[in-house]
């Protein structure tokens, strides 16, 4: 038996490729699948699945890693030889292995020369089921040996003359990369005159005197150390000569007419021709007795060097260079010929038998020469291997028959030749297992309709599973006349209908058991372009717009890509693209080409192509702006219950872009005539998914707008009735309220047309009480919107549900609510009373609740009832306005605000429910206590004088209680509106007039009257008033303001103080030319203040804004001596040196001093500038 499992041929979910790919392979490539959840009892003989290459170089510098990396079940072991013998690797400090791999690390890093571990290694995986071994990987470190040194001498030769410059590496390994630079590491440059061979020599095929140079340097770059050797620069010198004899062409490599190069299949084949003369020669190629082959042929080095790539036996031959300048051509014949090192004709490849049956490896390679085939089992020649009476090796073939679970192995084919050698592992696994189904179980496959589709069966068995397919639950085996079933268990349906929609089972049959799978199947319809873009022709600089209105399947979102000229549209703004347009503005040239729209779902796609031709402008009239034209041709698609998909085609826009559509629709079965909004959409839109309502007969209308406004309404679409159906919804605001003490009322918003879904539509209203054990009561009423309930205990709490339902059913179970029957006033007043007077206006009331069954209905809360009885003070008895404070909920005290003090009161408590108030409790007395009064009523200011002011007043219009005394305060105000002392003086509460006496004439005076009661001071009233001016004093003040003699000598004293002035000033601008004796006279009488030095006024003189009296500074003391603090200055500041200071007056100090600082004046000085006037009144 040979398990086949065919590769799937539909595209597969991503999520489920890597496993089935995998699994689902020919017999040529047979692999058991390693899935932990689906095959984990499957055994497995060892795969090697990742191994270091046969030539493994190493870098030195760096630890060596062998890869060796297999899987088997169970998970394999490892083990290695070194040059044919067993690798004991624990014994080596240096040498680990990857836990759980074979991999190799050896850690020379810190230890150890690389030189020390080469050799051939060779890896074995082994498990129960067999043993697989790696190829032979020969591990050498790379070399970057040095330039031996030698002693370069300088080349010197005429101008003309070939040169070759040897180049001649170090031998590393793997061979350096050559090239030529100078000293400043710049390439040398290279032409059809001067080239490096494939030695790395350079070669000059004439010289020239700009070839003379000193530095011509050989570079070798050893790639896998990453280091670069150089060699002793070259120095050329070219000597020019009068004249250069030009000569044919000679080869300078190869050398001769012919030579033989041998090259292996597979590599680049490398074959160069170097000439020298003069002109330079050109060369040519040619393969005698054929050509060269095209997609294969390479010419490099300016066409020095011919290379074929993947060289095969069919390129040995002869071939030919030439090599050709104006005085003659020369041929060099290279005979080509391919080696091959083996390669595969056919692989072995694993195979898994059931017990009992037959089966076959073969290996066959080819090579030049031909490879020699031997076979190995779990890595033993097979000669010496145990035998198996099953197995029979027939050269390139082993034959199995009569296979058995002990037949199991992995075996190695090595074919091998002078060239190299393959190594493959093929296992043979013998297992007995029923069938598995690997495709996931319920998978969906959706198809294109009229598409084939493709349903995925991947099995597993041994022996070889039967697949057969089956449709629905209990539908028959499928026939091949109308599906095809593949090998690998797939289901192909060549054309796939609406009606392939369903559930599809696949089940698997061997002898050992059966499984099955079940997968669904959609088909969905193909998505169509209803509406083409359309060749356009467009002036120049104008906008064009193309339409493409895709149709597809509703369950599938299409994606609309717009192409130009086959390509991506031009990154450009003016290219603006939505859902079903294209629209291109300011159309250049350019811009003309074919325009394709390609609409792609994740199943389909469909294109549809227009061509744009620009053209030059004409002269256009003036553009008319209207609203636009009505949308037309309405088409009803895709009806289903509850919903339509609505299109249309836009009318003329007039010259203003539409910027939605507004779409109405009309019920002719319950409101004809009368048109609904429906929904709005962008003007780019054409078609809209319309949500309906059950048993309504539609018709559709459409209007444009745009930013001129709207446009007329388009004819009415087809009508279009949907089926009735039972109700979504039940009514809503459902209530239970009694209007009666005796009655339920029920109730509830009722539905609307829309929301009937169907003729007849009734409400099945049902109740019972919330604490009872009664069953609901229910009874269907017609389509209102109350039912009364009779003969209801009073205030008992009921359950209540509305439900709608039709001529087709029932709406879903309704939500339940709670009501109550109908109240009555409450029976009982609330008890145990109480009252806490707070203060004078406040009072805080307390009462016990009353009993919730006495209250008959919902508590509302409890109403205070209060008023005030009569005045305390006059004891005159009235009844004034009850006044009312509600309080919310079951609260059982409240605060009385706003009482008047000094007052008698009365209250009562009564409880309140949704029909009123119940009886009132015993009423209640309380008095508030005094207060402070309020302000006088008036304050009046009668009869001034020259000393007296009479005050005049009423009492406070509230007292709040009895008045002690009246308090009277008062004090003068100045002209500059300054305060002065305050007088207080108490007043008996009997008076309403009062007169004071002794007060300044003319004098403005401010008072502050208030009363007074047990309880303190009330608000206070103001007023001023101003006494009379004595008329004689004042007459007198005139006169001697107007006198002449006065007017002199205030002249006298102005013309005095002026020269004072002027002689000071003199003074002053003398400095230190005054002896220090005069000015110690000048500040002989104490009482005379001296100048202040700053400014030459009289000092220590201030003038206030407000003119007040001067005040004098501290004097100099008796003793005529200046202490130390009162003055800085000394000569020391003049350049005398002198430490010490002057016992002398601060102020002679001064005049000689240089500084400008001063220190502040000892006393009450005041700080402000000084004024003449006052300066003037002081002297006086």
């Amino acid at each position: 038996m040979q398990l086949e499992i065919m590769p799937r041929k539909k595209r597969l979910p991503a999520g489920r490729a890597p496993l089935l790919l995998l699994l689902c392979q020919l017999v040529r490539a047979l692999d058991v699948p390693l899935d932990s959840k689906l095959l984990e009892d499957l055994v497995q003989p060892p795969t090697i699945t990742q191994q270091s290459p046969k030539d493994y170089i190493i870098d030195p510098r760096e630890n060596i890693v062998i890869q060796c990396e297999a899987k088997g079940k169970p998970p394999p072991s490892f083990s290695w030889t070194r040059n044919g013998t067993h690798f004991d690797i624990e014994k080596d400090p240096l040498v680990t292995m990857k836990p759980g791999s074979g991999t190799l690390t050896i850690n020379i890093m810190s230890e150890g020369k690389a030189e020390t571990y080469e050799g051939v290694y060779q890896c074995t995986a082994r498990n129960e089921r067999g043993a697989a071994i790696s190829n032979n990987i020969v591990v050498r470190p790379s070399r970057s040996p040095l330039w031996t040194k030698e002693k370069l001498e300088p080349i010197t030769l005429r101008n003309g003359q070939s040169l070759i410059l040897p180049c001649r590496p170090p031998l590393g390994l793997p061979p350096p990369i050559i090239f030529w630079m100078d000293n400043s590491f710049q390439r040398l440059p290279q032409s059809e005159r001067v080239s490096q061979g494939l030695n790395g020599d350079l070669y000059f095929s004439n010289v020239l005197p700009e070839d003379t140079r000193e530095d011509y340097i050989c570079y070798a770059r050893f790639n896998h150390t990453q280091t670069i050797q150089q060699k002793q620069p070259i120095s050329v010198k070219v000597i020019s000569a009068k004249s250069n004899r030009e000569r044919p062409p000679t080869f300078l490599t190869p050398e001769g007419n012919a030579s033989h190069k041998e090259e292996l299949r597979g590599n680049v084949l490398s074959l160069e021709c170097i000439a020298e003369g003069l002109p330079t020669p050109i060369i040519y190629w040619i393969k005698e007795d054929g050509t060269l082959p095209i997609n294969r042929t390479f010419y490099k080095n300016f066409k020095k060097t011919l290379q074929i790539i993947q060289v095969s036996e069919a390129d040995s031959g002869n071939y030919q260079c030439i090599a050709k300048n104006p005085l003659g051509a020369i041929y060099h014949t290279i005979s080509v010929t391919v080696k091959a090192a083996p390669y595969w004709i056919m692989a072995p490849q694993n195979l898994v038998l059931s017990p009992g049956e037959d089966g076959r490896l073969i290996c066959r390679a080819n090579g030049n020469p031909k490879p020699r085939i031997s076979w190995l089992s779990n890595g033993v020649p097979i000669e010496i291997a145990p035998d198996d009476p099953s197995r029979n090796i027939d050269g390139d073939t082993i034959i199995f028959s009569n296979v058995q679970e002990r037949s199991s192995a992995v075996y190695q084919c090595n074919a091998s030749n002078e060239y190299g050698y393959l190594l493959a592992n093929a296992f043979v696994n013998v297992l007995a297992e029923p069938p598995r189904i690997l495709t996931s179980a319920n998978t969906l496959y959706q198809v294109i309709t009229d598409r084939p589709a493709l349903l995925d069966c991947a099995f597993f068995g041994s022996p070889l599973p039967t697949v057969e397919w089956f449709k629905g639950a209990k539908g028959s085996a499928l026939r091949e006349d109308i599906y095809v079933l593949h090998e690998n268990g797939t289901l192909e349906i060549p054309v796939a209908q609406k009606d392939s929609t369903g559930t599809y089972t696949c089940v698997a049959r061997n002898k050992l058991g059966m499984a099955k799978n079940e997968v669904q199947l959609e088909i969905k319809d193909a998505t169509r372009i209803i509406k083409q873009p359309e060749y356009a022709v467009v002036q120049r600089g104008g906008t064009v717009s193309f339409e493409c209105k895709v149709k597809h399947d509703h369950t599938l979102i299409p994606t609309i890509t717009w192409l130009k000229d086959s390509g991506e549209l031009p990154n450009d703004g003016r290219f603006t693209v939505d859902k079903d347009h294209l629209v291109v503005a300011d159309v250049w040239d350019d811009d003309g080409g074919t325009y394709t729209c390609v609409a792609n779902t994740t199943l389909d796609n469909v294109s549809a192509s227009a061509v744009l031709s620009v053209v030059a402008p004409t002269p256009t009239p003036a553009p008319t702006y209207d609203v636009p034209n009505p949308p037309f041709d309405l088409e009803l698609t895709d009806q289903l219950d509850k919903s339509v998909q609505l299109s249309w085609t836009p009318g003329n826009d007039n010259n203003s872009p539409i910027t939605k559509f507004i779409i109405e629709y009309e019920d002719a079965m319950h409101e004809s005539g009368l048109w609904h909004h429906q929904t709005e959409v962008s003007g780019m839109q054409t078609t809209a998914q319309l949500k309906l309502s059950p048993y309504v007969n539609y018709s559709f209308r459409v209007m444009a707008v745009n930013s001129l406004g709207r446009s007329l309404p388009s004819e009415a679409s087809e009508q279009y009735l949907t089926k009735a159906a039972e109700p979504d919804t039940n009514p809503t605001a459902v209530e239970g309220l009694g209007s009666e003490p005796d009655n339920l009322v029920i109730t509830w918003k009722p539905l609307n047309g829309f929301e009937s879904n169907g003729p007849g539509l009734q409400y099945k209203v049902s109740w019972r009480q919330k604490d009872g054990d009664d069953e609901w009561t229910s009874v269907v009423v017609a389509n209102v919107s109350k039912y009364i309930v009779s003969g209801t205990p009073t205030f008992v709490p009921y359950l209540i549900k509305v439900q709608a339902l039709n001529d087709v059913g029932f709406a879903p179970e309704p939500a339940v609510v709670m009501g109550h029957s109908g109240e009555d006033l409450p029976m009982v007043a609330p008890g145990n009373v109480r009252v806490n007077v707070v203060n004078s206006t406040l009072a805080e009331v307390h009462w016990d609740p009353v009993p919730l069954k006495s209250i008959r209905g919902h508590l509302q809360g409890y109403r205070i009832y209060y008023w005030k009885a009569q005045s305390s003070s006059k004891r005159n008895r009235r009844h004034i306005e009850k006044k009312i404070l509600t309080f919310q909920g079951s609260k059982t005290h409240g605060m009385l605000p706003g009482l008047e003090p000094f007052s008698h009161y009365t209250l009562n408590v009564r409880v309140v429910n949704g029909k009123g108030e119940g009886p009132a409790s015993p009423d209640r007395v309380f008095n508030t206590p005094e207060g402070v009064p309020s302000a006088p009523s008036s304050l009046k200011i009668v009869n001034p004088t020259l000393d007296s002011l009479t005050l005049e007043w009423d009492p406070p219009s509230r007292p709040n209680g009895i008045l002690t005394e009246y308090t009277l305060k008062y004090q003068p105000i100045n002209s500059t509106h300054e305060l002065g002392p305050l007088v207080d003086l108490k007043i008996p509460a009997n008076k309403t007039r009062w007169t004071l006496k002794n007060l300044n004439f003319s004098t403005r005076y401010k008072f502050y009257f208030y009363a007074q009661t047990a309880a303190g001071s009330g608000s206070q009233i103001t007023e001023e008033a101003v006494t009379n001016v004595d008329e004689a004093m004042a007459s007198r003040q005139v006169d001697i303001a107007t006198q002449g003699w006065f007017i002199g000598l205030m002249c006298a004293v102005a013309l005095l103080i002026l020269i004072l002035l002027i002689v000071c000033f003199i003074r002053r601008n003398k400095g230190g030319k005054y002896p220090v004796k005069e000015k110690e006279d000048a500040h002989a009488d104490p009482e005379i203040q001296p100048m202040k030095e700053d400014d030459g006024t009289f000092g220590e003189y201030s003038d206030a804004e407000d003119h007040k009296p001067l005040k004098k500074g501290s004097r100099t003391p008796s003793d005529r001596t200046v202490k130390k603090e009162d003055s800085d200055d000394s000569l020391v500041d003049y350049g005398e040196g002198v430490n010490g200071q002057f016992n002398e007056d601060g102020s002679f100090i001064g005049q000689y001093s240089g500084k400008k600082e001063k220190e502040p004046a000892e006393g009450n000085e005041s700080s402000e500038a000084p004024s003449p006037v006052n300066a003037m009144n002081s002297f006086v």
